[in-house]
This record gives C-alpha cells, sequence and structure tokens, in this order.
C-alpha cells in the first residue's frame, strides 16, 4: 500500500500579492507573465514599492499538494524553509491543509523565500522571487520513506536552479522507481526552459520522469519552435504521458499515439492567474493516482485551475472534492 498519492518538491515561498497597472511593470523592468529570480536588495526594492498586499504560502509544486489535499487526496511535500517569520507561516499553512511537511528548517540565514507577484488588471501574474533557503535543499533532506511510499513524485522545474536540489530530485526519483512508482514535473516557466533544456530533455528521454505538465509557450521553447502540433508531437515522443495546458482553449493530454482534448471550464471572472497550472496538476495527479481515465483527469486538472483564477492567491479557497463531486467528476 502507498501511504501517499503524491510527494511534491518544491521551492517553498510566500507569496506576496499584490494589484498593480502595466506601468508599474515598465517602470521596474519587470518582465510580465514571467518568473523573474531577485537578489535580496532587489526584493526589498520592490517590497518597499507595493501597494497593499495579501501574504500567502506559495510555491508552485506547494500549490499542487495542496490541491490535492483539498480533494482528499493523500499528499506529502520536500522543501526547504528558514526558522523565522515566514517559514513558520509557510509550515503552518501546509500542514493546515492536510499536507505532510517534514522537512527541516534552516535556522539562521538565509531567510525563507518570498515572492512578489504583481497582478495586473488583465489578471496576469509577474513573480519576484527571492529565493533564500529555497537553495539550501539537498540531499540530506530525502525521507527515503516518503519517497518510496508516494504513488506519484512531483517536481518543479524552478527547482532546478539550485545545484543540491538537483541532487534531492535525481536521488529520490530513484528511490520512487526502485519501488514500482512513477515521477513527473512541470517545466514551470519558459525562462526556466531556456536555462535548462538539455536537461530537462535528457530527464524525459533517459526515463528520470513519466510525465510532464506544461504550458503551450513552456512547450514550444522546449523544443524551440513557433508551431504548436510540432512540439506536441515532439513531447509525445520523449516522455510516456504529458499534459500541456492552452488557457482558455483548454488542454491537451497525449500518451504515445492517444490525444485527449479538455475542454477549460467557463468562468465568470478572471481575478488572477497564479496557480492556475499548479492546480492543474493537483487535479490531473488526483484523477491519477485514483485510477480515472485521462480525460476525467484532465476534467479534474481543469476545474481546479478554473476555480483558482477565480480568487487571489494560488491555494484553492473551495473545497475542491466537492466541487469535482458537484461536477459529477467523482
Amino acid at each position: 500500500m502507498s501511504a501517499y498519492d503524491v510527494l511534491a518538491i518544491g521551492n517553498a515561498i510566500v507569496d506576496i500579492i499584490a494589484r498593480c497597472e502595466d506601468d508599474f511593470l515598465v517602470a521596474h523592468g519587470i518582465h510580465k507573465g514571467a518568473m523573474n529570480l531577485v537578489d535580496a536588495e532587489r526584493a526589498e526594492l520592490l517590497y518597499s514599492h507595493m501597494g497593499p498586499a495579501i501574504e500567502a504560502s506559495g510555491g508552485s509544486a506547494s500549490n499542487t499538494a495542496a490541491g490535492l489535499a483539498s480533494f482528499g487526496g493523500r499528499a506529502a511535500y520536500f522543501g526547504k524553509v528558514s526558522n523565522d517569520h515566514l517559514g513558520n507561516i509557510f509550515a503552518h499553512d501546509i500542514r493546515a491543509q492536510g499536507v505532510a511537511f517534514d522537512t527541516s528548517p534552516l535556522t539562521g540565514t538565509p531567510p525563507t523565500a518570498r515572492s512578489m507577484i504583481f497582478v495586473t488588471p488583465d489578471g496576469e501574474r509577474s513573480m519576484n522571487t527571492y529565493l533564500g533557503a529555497c537553495v539550501e535543499l539537498g540531499p540530506e533532506d530525502v525521507e527515503a520513506s516518503k519517497a518510496s511510499s508516494a504513488k506519484v513524485t512531483y517536481f518543479e522545474g524552478y527547482l532546478w536552479d539550485p545545484p543540491r536540489a538537483k541532487e534531492a530530485i535525481r536521488m529520490t526519483a530513484k528511490l520512487a522507481h526502485a519501488a514500482g512508482r512513477e515521477v513527473s514535473m512541470t517545466l514551470s516557466d519558459p525562462f526556466c526552459v531556456d536555462r535548462y533544456r538539455d536537461e530537462f530533455l535528457e530527464l524525459m528521454r533517459s526515463g528520470t520522469v513519466d510525465i510532464v505538465f506544461a504550458n503551450e509557450h513552456e512547450l514550444k521553447s522546449l523544443y524551440q519552435t513557433a508551431d504548436f502540433d510540432t512540439a506536441l508531437n515532439a513531447i509525445r515522443a520523449d516522455c510516456k504521458l504529458a499534459a500541456v495546458t492552452r488557457s482558455e482553449n483548454g488542454s491537451l493530454i497525449v500518451r504515445n499515439s492517444e490525444t485527449v482534448e479538455i475542454k477549460a471550464v467557463e468562468i465568470d471572472e478572471l481575478v488572477d492567474t497564479t496557480g492556475a497550472g499548479d492546480l492543474y496538476a493537483a487535479g490531473f495527479l488526483f484523477g491519477y493516482t485514483s485510477g480515472k481515465n485521462l480525460e476525467t483527469c484532465g476534467k479534474l486538472g481543469s476545474l481546479a485551475a478554473g476555480i483558482v483564477i477565480q480568487q487571489i492567491g494560488p491555494r484553492p479557497q473551495a473545497d475542491l472534492r466537492l466541487a469535482a463531486e458537484q461536477a459529477g467528476l467523482l
């Protein structure tokens, strides 16, 4: 028996979210819609210029873990925080959402990671992330029992930036595969793909990663093509299973010669796209680890993404299991 449905590994970050106009992004040299890595000095500067903000625990893979728990799935998480105010916030929030989180915190510096997220009127989010304690995640933080007992291990491409985290991910993947489990990743961001294209492709082609999550822009970046169909056929050949999101155009799931098309759910208002891909992965993986067919997995992902983009913040405020039951998916 598996102890967990999904073990998520990622950058443990506290999000600081504020609304702004597009002019603000231009004035401060912020790349719209991307995740920009910043140093401590830049983080302080941007924070000082932010308007009223909401603090919420975030980080891509931890959002996925929280979403899976909201569906009623069993989730665990590896991620590094420091023993400080923001670290305590992060640990409290993820545990309160039902996720097993036992990674030992750092004592002293660097401080817990934080991401200043600026949300423009079109709902697009631009992230400016100071990684802080995240870069200290290493092989010593791998809990072998969790790695071996989760049906699927899921990690974020963002975590490929700190070198020691790569060792931790490879170690976890080895333990997972030795126990007959599967490993999945999200490509995270087109700029992240640009930095690690060859390594990401090697992870897929070597079988280290079985399942890949990406959006349309990340997929095109991975294969350096402007043609979506070309990129889709390439990833079909490179990994066992891939789910590709296309915003309002829904998503496509490919496995060998099989293609499943999923429509986006209708929404009342687009408020904030933060966490859309993370929650899609949560719904999909909940369905996948529950033995659902690919169409139902995609619909669960689409439902979760559709719910989270109608609120501020990346963690679901609604009961996702109840929403799925009402939608006839469970």
